[in-house]
């Protein structure tokens, strides 16, 4: 699991840096006809990257201390990437505002996926 997660990382902080450069660059346009979507869409790059980096402490923690914890972790990272950024990008794509409605619970699996390696340490220096 912990390759697996490692390279999940990998490759979803290769696109979060993509994604960041194309808003910056390719989107510039976009953003000036639509100035409120650009923080929309930096935050989703934000999360994005921040827990494409998780991976990599999940992928640490299923190697340190084994368990199911730091796989669901793991999941619920990248659950929350595709939940909470996903939505976020669409909304910048389509201007749907319905997608927002989405974003929580990507926000919800992070929460969860950060409570899963609070408790797989928490077990194991018990």
């Amino acid at each position: 699991m912990d390759r697996l997660f490692f390279m999940m990382g990998s490759v979803l902080m290769f696109l979060g840096v993509a994604a960041g450069a194309f808003g910056a660059h390719g989107l510039a346009a976009y953003f000036q006809q639509h100035p409120t979507l650009k923080g929309t869409y930096d935050t989703a790059v934000q999360y994005h990257t921040l827990h494409a980096l998780a991976l990599f402490v999940a992928a640490w923690a299923a190697d340190k201390w084994g368990g199911s914890l730091p796989t669901w972790g793991g999941y619920l990272f990248l659950l929350g990437i595709l939940l909470f950024s996903g939505s976020l990008y669409l909304l910048v794509a389509t201007r749907l505002r319905w997608l927002g409605a989405i974003t929580p619970l990507g926000g919800l699996a992070f929460l969860a996926g950060w409570f899963c390696l609070f408790l797989a340490a928490y077990r194991a220096s018990n």
